[in-house]
């Protein structure tokens, strides 16, 4: 679009006035970005109202009976929130944006394409087996492919010759207890919990969470999705169950009733 574009988050924006200022200071067709806009004030998501709107800004000078409001010229912009939990948007807000796109996970192929240009910015020697090995167990998520990759840079120059091969990279994963799938030691804790504990569920999240120390809040936002994304884990009314795949993967015999739930 050959435009500026302006980046902030919703923690950012502490009054209505930040958010004023930075409306304000917009060129013609720039694009700006929120992100966590789920986040944002009350006060300053109601700025947003008119500027989507009519491309306006609504001022209130003074205070008390002699107050009154102005309305200032916004030029024409782009705006682009980002969230993880689209249900907390206000409906008002929610509803002025005229297109919802949902970003789904990178495949394999695309995560391994992005260790490579990593490793080059790196300086460190990768061959394609040893960006596969670390992309398949990156959970489709960027971020957690590049953290494994500097975990596995580190070992590679410590432990061996420098250069990042499948032998390498799976060593020092393996040492990272992060497996074949990319599951790490709390998924494995989650599983355990429900199989060993508690028969293979159904389990409540908060019964799970107290068993293994965790947050309830950060099984369900970080782990558990991933989980039932690879298919171990169940969500019913009546808590989590571990699927038949969870038995396998561990290395485990499901019971006959995990086989009969998993086909009905």
């Amino acid at each position: 679009m050959a435009v500026s574009v302006r980046v902030t988050s919703g923690p950012a924006v502490e009054r209505a006035g930040d958010l004023a200022a930075i409306l304000s200071s917009l060129q013609e067709h720039d694009v700006l970005f929120i992100d966590e806009i789920h986040r944002l004030p009350r006060a300053a998501e109601e700025v947003l109202y008119p500027a989507m709107e009519d491309f306006a800004l609504d001022i209130v000078l003074g205070r008390g009976p002699g107050a009154r409001s102005v309305r200032l010229s916004v030029p024409h912009f782009t705006l682009i929130g980002a969230t993880t939990r689209y249900a907390m948007l206000s409906p008002p807000l929610r509803d002025r944006f005229g297109s919802v796109y949902r970003l789904d996970f990178y495949d394999a192929e695309a995560i391994a394409q992005i260790i490579r240009r990593n490793a080059a910015l790196l300086d460190v020697p990768i061959d394609v087996d040893g960006a596969d090995e670390i992309a398949r167990r990156s959970r489709g998520t960027p971020r957690v492919a590049n953290r494994l990759l500097r975990r596995v840079r580190d070992y590679a120059q410590v432990r061996a010759d420098g250069a990042i091969t499948a032998p390498v990279a799976n060593e020092a994963l393996a040492r990272l207890d992060i497996d074949d799938l990319g599951l790490d030691e709390v998924d494995h804790k989650v599983l355990r919990t429900i199989i060993e504990k508690y028969d293979g569920g159904p389990v409540a999240i908060e019964t799970i969470a107290a068993s293994i120390s965790e947050e309830a809040d950060t099984i369900m936002d970080v782990y558990e999705p991933y989980l039932m994304q690879v298919g171990f884990l169940q969500r019913t009314p009546r808590g989590r169950v571990a699927t038949r795949h969870a038995y396998a993967h561990l290395g485990l015999e499901a019971p006959r009733s995990a086989q009969q739930g998993l086909w009905e």
